[in-house]
C-alpha cells in the first residue's frame, strides 16, 4: 500500500519509530539497528515500507533501503519466520552477507543470529534458494557451457547473490559490466554490484 513514508520523525522507540507527514503520525516497526541509525528527533527521514494486515492488527514494518524490504520479504515468505524474527535477523546480518549466506549453503552464519536454529537456517536456505531457482528459470538466457571456469563459475554466483535481493539478471549484468571481476571475490561482487545497482 505505502513504498515508502517521508516525513518529520517524532519519536524512536525500542522497536518502533513514529514519523509525522501532514500531522498524522505513523506508527513503524523496524531493527533496533535502523532505529538507532536512522536520525535524531526532529530530522526529515525516508524509510521503505511493508504495510501487513490480519485480522486482529494492521502493522507497519520500515526499512532505510530497498535491500532491507526485500530481504524482509523474503524471510516472512518462509514457513515459521514472523516479522519479528525478520527484524532481528535485520538487525544482525546485511543484506549482502544475508544473500552470501544463502547462495553458498552457510548455515553456521544464519545460526549466529539469536533465535535462529539449526534447523531454522536449513529451511530458510532451502525456500529462498527454491525461489532463487525459479526467478533464475523465468529470467533464463541460454548460455554456452562448453568451459565452467572458475571466473564463470563466481559470476553466477555473485548474480544469484544479487537476484536473492530482488534484482533482475539484466539489470545485475550490466551493473557488472563496470567491474573488472576477475580479481574480485563473491562477496566483493555483491557489495560493489549493490552499489552500483543502487546508483541508477
Amino acid at each position: 500500500m505505502f513504498a515508502y513514508i517521508k516525513g518529520s520523525l517524532e519519536m524512536k522507540m525500542s522497536n518502533y519509530i513514529v514519523i509525522d507527514v501532514g500531522g498524522l503520525g505513523y506508527k513503524i516497526f523496524m531493527s533496533e539497528n535502523n532505529i538507532n541509525s536512522i536520525g535524531n528527533i526532529g530530522d526529515v527521514v525516508k524509510v521503505f515500507t511493508y504495510y501487513r494486515v490480519r485480522e486482529d492488527d494492521v502493522s507497519i514494518f520500515g526499512f532505510k533501503t530497498q535491500e532491507q524490504l526485500r530481504m524482509f520479504e523474503l524471510l516472512i515468505s518462509v514457513s515459521g519466520v514472523g516479522a519479528k524474527s525478520a527484524l532481528v535477523m535485520l538487525s544482525c546480518i546485511e543484506p549482502s552477507d544475508f544473500a552470501i549466506a544463502v547462495i553458498s549453503n552457510n548455515v553456521k552464519v544464519l545460526t549466529q543470529i539469536p533465535g535462529i536454529g539449526n534447523k531454522s537456517a536449513q529451511r530458510i536456505i532451502l525456500e529462498l534458494k527454491d525461489k532463487l531457482k525459479d526467478e533464475q528459470t523465468n529470467e533464463q538466457i541460454e548460455q554456452s557451457k562448453e568451459k565452467a571456469t572458475e571466473d564463470s563459475q563466481k559470476i553466477q554466483e555473485a548474480i544469484s547473490g544479487l537476484m536473492v535481493l530482488g534484482y533482475s539478471k539484466k539489470d545485475i549484468e550490466k551493473a557488472f559490466e563496470h567491474l573488472d571481476i576477475n580479481s574480485l571475490s563473491i562477496e566483493d561482487l555483491i557489495k560493489k554490484g549493490l552499489i552500483l545497482l543502487n546508483a541508477k
